[in-house]
């Protein structure tokens, strides 16, 4: 079958005439902020935090766990994090140099814990960004510095040119950094496990709540879902868990529901819109904006816009409950917030209040950074070049592009150039087999929602719906779906769709994963799909 789109959220087909390029039918153009500085946007991609370091030192408690676990610099690449030699002072990179000439990655250099610590210091752990916050004019967290998360966190590599992770895909790397390319042996639930209070990241875990009757959605048994009297052992156990929490996948719905995706690359972001894998944000900023304040400073969850937010996308009993037990916990746990008071003083990011468009793309929960840092954003990541393509056979992709533009340009355009088809394809579309139960209906309700959302709904048998259960694009007007990602960048990757269920291009285009299947659009012929997959890695 070939995708196919309709205006339904029951996804009925409607058959798309196709031209050899792509669909007739692009769908809208999606504005974004332009005219930002691209210098300056590399400065905010890199290092711009917004204040959320409060949050990881002071709620999530990363540097203490990091200092307790002992982690040294091995064992950060392991978890997928990499190193940007040129933030490495002179007497630094020549040491490491000659440790790795001389001893590989088994140096006491790289296996030590005190050289995590000196490598975050210099702000050379990709992502992971110290600030200056007790003001003696320098970076150190053992004085007391905090530390915060930026965008390139999830969404740079390194060139490998001092070390490489094995096959590109195996963990980390130290080289020159690259941004936008996804970092797809990222662990970050491994990495959220290392936090002392992993519990504070609880609206972004699997949890279990009593308004829908205590069950839980996502990868890990349903009864196994988080509750509010959860452990930290229990929490880094599911989150530290690949089968739960796979690597290279980031859950970026505030929801309650363990749908981690694998995480989207961030170059050429003129191109990509709508953003979040359901298409559910026309605007870039305004995904930027929400990741900045919702997602990696959650605490603004517990705060009346938040909770205003939370109880349009899960109605009121449900987001009632998701706030109050993250409440309870921060308290359990004794977050202090802006002003030193236990469970009082969030969120800790720095933003602009605007409560009268609480709930809308622009200001989710009530809160919008600085818009001059949201536009050199875009103008930075509008401005990244994906990355040139690894090796490919010329001849095999010259004939593979002959089976793409007949199979694909339903839904994809051949030309990567191009935007991409901003339409969603709705979830029967792209997955023949899915065979949701309502949980829940979510009509237009006064003060809480001002149109009518989808219900929310899932597939039990199946993981692949479980990122547009709760978080879809019904609310601007959409199908529940999926958007369409581009195609560049495949041969650095090694497992498909937004759920990371599949392995390989080769297995996502053959029919043995079945007519039923997500994305079933195959290749029957062994040769032909073997000519397709060379075109993919050749884009």
């Amino acid at each position: 079958m070939a995708c196919s789109k309709s205006n339904k959220d029951n996804g009925d087909p409607v058959n798309q005439n196709q031209t050899k390029d792509g669909p007739v039918d692009q769908g809208p153009d999606l504005p974004r902020l332009t005219g930002g500085d691209k210098t300056r946007g590399e400065q905010v991609f890199r290092f711009e935090t917004f204040g959320n370091e409060g949050f990881w030192t002071d709620a999530a408690r990363l540097p203490t766990g990091i200092v307790a676990a002992k982690l040294t610099p091995v064992q950060a690449l392991q978890a997928g994090l990499s190193v940007n030699v040129d933030a490495l002072d002179a007497a630094t990179k020549t040491a490491v140099a000659n440790e790795l000439a001389s001893q590989g990655t088994s140096g006491p250099l790289l296996n030590d814990p005190a050289t995590t610590l000196l490598l975050i210091n210099a702000n050379a752990v990709i992502g992971v960004v110290v600030k200056d916050t007790n003001g003696d004019g320098k970076r150190d967290v053992a004085s007391g510095d905090k530390v915060g998360v930026s965008c390139a966190l999830c969404h740079a590599i390194t060139d490998g040119s001092v070390v490489k992770s094995p096959n590109n895909l195996g963990g980390g790397s130290i080289g020159k950094q690259v941004d936008g390319p996804t970092p797809h042996n990222l662990n970050v639930g491994g990495i959220f496990a290392i936090a002392a209070n992993t519990r504070a990241l609880y609206p972004l875990l699997q949890v279990k709540l009593a308004a829908n009757g205590n069950k839980s959605i996502g990868r890990a048994p349903s009864d196994q879902g988080l509750t509010e009297t959860s452990t930290e052992a229990q929490v880094d156990a599911l989150v530290g868990n690949p089968a739960f929490y796979p690597l290279g996948t980031f859950d970026d719905a505030p929801d309650g529901t363990g749908a981690q995706q694998h995480i989207a690359a961030f170059f050429r972001t003129d191109l990509a819109a709508p953003w979040g894998t359901p298409g559910d944000i026309a605007r870039l900023e305004n995904f930027n904006n929400l990741v900045y304040t919702a997602l990696l400073d959650p605490t603004s969850l517990v705060t009346p816009d938040g909770r205003a937010f939370l109880r349009a996308l899960g109605g009121v009993a449900a987001g009632n409950e998701l706030a109050d037990d993250y409440l309870t916990i921060l308290k359990d746990t004794q977050v202090k917030g802006k002003g030193g008071v236990v469970g009082e003083g969030f969120p800790y990011i720095t933003a602009t209040q605007v409560s009268d468009k609480a709930g809308t793309e622009e200001a989710p929960v009530g809160l919008r950074v600085n818009e001059d840092a949201l536009r050199d954003l875009n103008a930075y990541t509008d401005s990244l070049a994906a990355p040139a393509p690894g090796t490919f056979d010329a001849t095999l992709a010259a004939r593979g592009k002959e089976q793409f533009t007949a199979r694909c340009t339903n839904c994809h355009n051949v030309d990567q150039g191009k935007r991409v088809p901003s339409f969603i394809v709705p979830m029967k579309s792209i997955f023949p087999g899915y065979n949701p139960t309502v949980i829940a209906q979510r009509p237009e309700e006064a003060g809480v929602r001002p149109i009518a959302f989808a219900p929310i709904q899932d597939d039990p048998a199946s993981i692949f719906d479980d990122k547009t259960v709760v978080v879809e694009a019904s609310r601007r007007g959409e199908p529940r779906g999926s958007a369409m990602p581009l195609l560049l960048d495949l041969g650095r990757k090694d497992r498909f769709l937004h759920d990371s269920s599949v392995v390989g291009l080769a297995s996502l285009l053959d029919p043995a994963r079945g007519d039923k299947a997500p994305h079933a659009v195959y290749v029957p012929d062994a040769a032909q799909r073997a000519e397709l997959v060379e075109f993919l890695k050749s884009l």
